[in-house]
C-alpha cells in the first residue's frame, strides 16, 4: 500500500476538522430517500404533482379555481391576496400539514437514517422539506448517536413547532417540556412575491443558525434543491452567509442531484471555487457517504495531504443493528470508550 494513502485505520482515528459540513436538503432528498413512498406508500409531492397527489383537485375545483394545477406555488400566491378566498386559504394549510403530519418513515433504514448517522454534532443540516423523515430519523437512532448533528428548518415543518415563552424549539412535540404551554407552529406556506423567511421568529432563528455555520463551514453539500425562483431570498442569504468565491479558495462544494452538470454550476456557481466542486447522481457516491463521519478529514487528507483516499462502500442495505456495527469503532474513537449495543 502507498504510503500517500489515507488508511481505514488513520481515517477511524481523525478527528482533526473542527469546522462544520453544511448540509442543505431540498424535495429532492426527500424522494430520493423515499422514492416509493412512506411506511404506508403515501407519496411525497413535488410542487408539479403536489395538487394530485394530496388530492387538493376538489376543493379548488369548488372554489371556481380551474387547471392547470402544475405551479401550486402560484395558485397558493392568487388565493393569499384574495380576501374572498381566505378560508380556501386555511382548508389548504390545513390539509397540507394534516398530510405531512401523517407520513411515516418505513421501519428499516432510509436514506435520511444514514444521513444522519454519517454527520458529527459539530455538523448541519438545513432543510426546505416540510415531511417529518428528518426528525423521525433523529428520535430513531439517538439510542446510539446520543448527540445528532444541528438542524435548521428553513421553511417551517410539520415536526417543529417553538416555545416563544421559554424561547426554545422541540420536534415532535406539541407542549413546551419546560412550561408547558402550548407550541406555535411556523407556517409552511409562504406567497410567491412575499417569501420574506425573517418574518416569523421561529423561521428567522432557523435561517440565522445556518449564516453562522455557513460562515465557518469547511464544505457545503447541496442536496435535491434546485433553487427554484420563487426562492431568490433563501439563496441569497446562503451565498450572503458563504461570501465571495474567491475568499473560499479551499473549502469545497458538492452537489447531488440528477439534474445536468451545465444546469447545476449555472445554478450554484455562486458558491463555487474554481474547481473546487463535485456532482453526485447518489448520496451514496458523496463525501458524506463514502466517510462517514469523517467527511472533513477525508476532504482535508485529499486536497491538503494529496492522499490517496480508498473509500469504503456504505452499507445502505443493512438493518439496524448491522449498520451501527459499521460505525461504532468510529463512534467509539469520538467518545473515548468503547460503545455497545443492546442485541
Amino acid at each position: 500500500m502507498s504510503a500517500d494513502t489515507w488508511t481505514q485505520k488513520e481515517e477511524i482515528e481523525s478527528l482533526v476538522m473542527e469546522r462544520p459540513h453544511v448540509v442543505v436538503l431540498g424535495a429532492g432528498a426527500s424522494y430520493a430517500a423515499l422514492p416509493d413512498g412512506d411506511r404506508y406508500g403515501r407519496k411525497l409531492p413535488l410542487m408539479n404533482n403536489f395538487v394530485h397527489i394530496l388530492g387538493l383537485g376538489n376543493l379548488l375545483q369548488q372554489n371556481r379555481i380551474i387547471e392547470p394545477y402544475d405551479d401550486f406555488e402560484a395558485i397558493y400566491s392568487d388565493i393569499t391576496v384574495k380576501q374572498s378566498k381566505q378560508g380556501l386559504k386555511r382548508d389548504i394549510e390545513e390539509h397540507i400539514r394534516t398530510y405531512f403530519n401523517s407520513l411515516e418513515l418505513p421501519e428499516n433504514p432510509t436514506l435520511y437514517d444514514h444521513l444522519i448517522l454519517s454527520l458529527r454534532p459539530k455538523d448541519v443540516i438545513a432543510t426546505f422539506n416540510w415531511d417529518p423523515f428528518l426528525s423521525q430519523a433523529i428520535v430513531r437512532n439517538l439510542q446510539f448517536i446520543k448527540k445528532p448533528p444541528q438542524v435548521f428548518f428553513l421553511h417551517g415543518n410539520v415536526t417543529y413547532a417553538y416555545c416563544h415563552k421559554c424561547k426554545i424549539g422541540l420536534p415532535l412535540q406539541t407542549t413546551c417540556t419546560k412550561c408547558g404551554e402550548t407550541l406555535q407552529s411556523a407556517p409552511l406556506l409562504y406567497p410567491v412575491k412575499e417569501k420574506n423567511y425573517q418574518s416569523n421568529p421561529t423561521v428567522q432563528a432557523h435561517w440565522r443558525g445556518l449564516e453562522h455555520y455557513l460562515k465557518k463551514a469547511w464544505a457545503i453539500t447541496i442536496f435535491g434543491y434546485n433553487a427554484p425562483k420563487s426562492d431568490i431570498e433563501a439563496v441569497k442569504l446562503m451565498k450572503d452567509a458563504w461570501g465571495e468565491t474567491e475568499d473560499r479558495n479551499l473549502e469545497q462544494t458538492e452537489i447531488i442531484d440528477i439534474q445536468s452538470e451545465e444546469e447545476l454550476v449555472n445554478t450554484w456557481g455562486p458558491f463555487i471555487h474554481s474547481h473546487h466542486y463535485e456532482i453526485h447522481r447518489s448520496f451514496y457516491d458523496s463525501i458524506i457517504a463514502e466517510f462517514p463521519r469523517r467527511s472533513g478529514e477525508a476532504l482535508w487528507a485529499q486536497l491538503m495531504e494529496c492522499k490517496w483516499l480508498d473509500p469504503q462502500k456504505f452499507p445502505k442495505n443493512d438493518n439496524f443493528s448491522e449498520l451501527y456495527r459499521s460505525f461504532i469503532d468510529k463512534i467509539s474513537y469520538e467518545s473515548g470508550s468503547r460503545v455497545t449495543l443492546d442485541e
